[in-house]
């Protein structure tokens, strides 16, 4: 058996100038012997998007299964997910680093994930478009 040890931290601002908040999940599962170099490989994926969606749904406040989980049939297996290999254009996915961040800004302004998919009219925040994600951050930071 292998085991696997995936973790996930992240620190936010907390309501007092220079102060932070720390969110913290880590989890250990073991693995079957003789699973083939892209099976390891997805269930490492599985498993790190079970801790880092978890985390994100106790900053967000949102059910953990719905959160931050990106298909993973986007692009070669090395690829980020959420993107595509040598996907650079502003018509593309947006990238998970540019969710995460306007995730972060939407919880800063009281808004939901829901809130900023029915803007776009898209069913779910993970299928904006590098470009719409990019407006609604411009927009939130002019702000």
């Amino acid at each position: 058996m292998l085991k696997l040890n995936a973790s996930y931290s992240k620190k936010v601002p907390a309501g007092e100038e220079y102060s932070s908040q720390s969110y913290h999940a880590s989890v250990e599962v073991e693995l079957p012997d003789g699973l083939s170099g892209e099976a390891l490989q997805a269930r490492i994926h599985e498993t790190f998007d079970l801790v880092r969606n978890s985390v994100e749904a106790e900053l967000h406040g949102n059910d953990p299964r719905n959160y931050g989980t990106y298909p993973a049939s986007n692009g070669p297996k090395n690829a980020p997910q959420g993107r595509r290999a040598g996907d650079r254009q502003n018509d593309g996915p947006a990238s998970p680093k540019q969710l995460s961040y306007l995730l972060d800004l939407a919880r800063q302004r009281g808004v939901t994930p829901q809130q900023i998919a029915a803007r776009f009219q898209v069913p779910d925040v993970r299928q904006l478009s590098r470009q719409q994600c990019s407006n609604q951050i411009n927009e939130w930071r002019a702000a």
